[in-house]
C-alpha cells in the first residue's frame, strides 16, 4: 500500500515537473510595443494653432505630439545637429529646402500646408492706422522708437518684412531702429509690453495678442510668398506620418482657419 502511494505521488511529481518544462519552452508571445510619443519642430507662429490641433488629435488617437516652436531657423539647424524631431514644421521654403539638400527630410512627405501674410502692429491702446503704400512715413510713425521685427536674415518673418520694406522704398529709412528678435512672437511681445511702438509680425500673431492692434496689413506683392512647408524627418518614427496626416485632415484645416491661416490647396 504504501509503495502504491509514494509511486502515485512520483507520477504527479513527474507530471508538474514535465509541464513546468513545456511552459518553459513555450516562445512567449511579443509584447504589443505603445506607439512613441512624436516629436514636432514647428514654427513660433503656429503655437496657438498647433497646440489646439495636438489637443484634438489626443481626444481623437489617445497620442499627443510634444511641439517645440522656436524660429524656423534654429529648429532647421538644430535638426542638421541631430535633435531627434520625428516633422517639421517650417514658417517659410528656405528652411526646409535646406534641410532637403542635406538629405534631413523625407521629400516624398513635404507639403506646401499654410499662407499667411504681415501686418504692421501697434500697441492696443496706441494704434493709428497707416496706409502701407510706396514711402508710406513709416520713420515719422516710430518717431524715436525701435520697429520690432524677427531676425532679417534668419527668421523668416524678418525677412519677409525687410524685403517688403525694401519693396515700398522706406526701408532705409529705418534700418537702423530695427529691434532684432530671435523669432516673430518675441517681436510681438515686445510691441504687447509697449517697448517698440511697431512691429512686424504675422496676421495670425497678431490676432493671438490682445495686447496689440493691426494698423496695416503689407500688400502680397511687396514680399515672396508665405508658405509654411510641412515634412517628415529622415529619422521620422513609426506613428510620426499619423500626425502629419492629421494636419492635413478636416478638424486641422478647421483649427488652422480659426487663427487665421490661410489652408492651400
Amino acid at each position: 500500500m504504501a509503495f502504491t502511494v509514494t509511486r502515485r505521488r512520483l507520477v504527479r511529481h513527474l507530471a508538474v515537473l514535465l509541464a513546468a518544462a513545456g511552459l518553459a519552452a513555450a516562445p512567449l508571445a511579443p509584447a504589443r510595443a505603445e506607439p512613441q510619443e512624436v516629436l514636432v519642430f514647428a514654427a513660433a507662429s503656429l503655437k496657438n494653432a498647433l497646440d489646439d490641433i495636438n489637443a484634438a488629435w489626443k481626444s481623437e488617437s489617445g497620442r499627443s505630439a510634444t511641439i517645440s516652436y522656436a524660429a524656423s531657423s534654429v529648429l532647421a539647424k538644430q535638426i542638421e545637429s541631430g535633435a531627434p524631431a520625428d516633422l517639421f514644421f517650417s514658417a517659410d521654403r528656405d528652411w526646409m529646402d535646406y534641410l532637403a539638400k542635406k538629405d534631413l527630410i523625407r521629400p516624398d512627405s513635404r507639403a506646401e500646408l499654410l499662407g499667411n501674410s504681415i501686418v504692421l502692429v501697434a500697441p492696443a491702446g496706441a494704434a493709428k492706422p497707416l496706409d502701407i503704400a510706396p514711402g508710406f512715413p513709416l520713420a515719422t510713425a516710430l518717431g524715436d522708437g525701435k520697429l520690432a521685427m524677427g531676425s532679417v536674415d534668419s527668421v523668416p518673418a524678418g525677412k519677409y518684412g525687410k524685403a517688403a520694406l525694401e519693396k515700398l522704398g522706406v526701408w532705409q529709412s529705418v534700418s537702423a531702429q530695427v529691434a532684432q528678435a530671435d523669432n516673430v512672437r518675441a517681436a510681438l511681445l515686445l510691441v504687447s509690453r509697449g517697448e517698440a511702438p511697431l512691429g512686424i509680425v504675422y496676421k495670425t500673431d497678431a490676432a493671438a495678442d490682445k495686447g496689440v492692434a493691426v494698423v496695416g496689413t503689407f500688400p502680397a506683392d511687396t514680399h515672396p510668398p508665405i508658405v509654411y512647408p510641412v515634412a517628415l524627418t529622415k529619422t521620422a518614427k513609426e506613428g510620426a506620418a499619423d500626425f502629419l496626416a492629421f494636419l492635413k485632415g478636416a478638424k486641422a484645416k478647421s483649427l488652422f482657419e480659426a487663427q487665421g491661416f490661410t489652408v492651400l490647396p
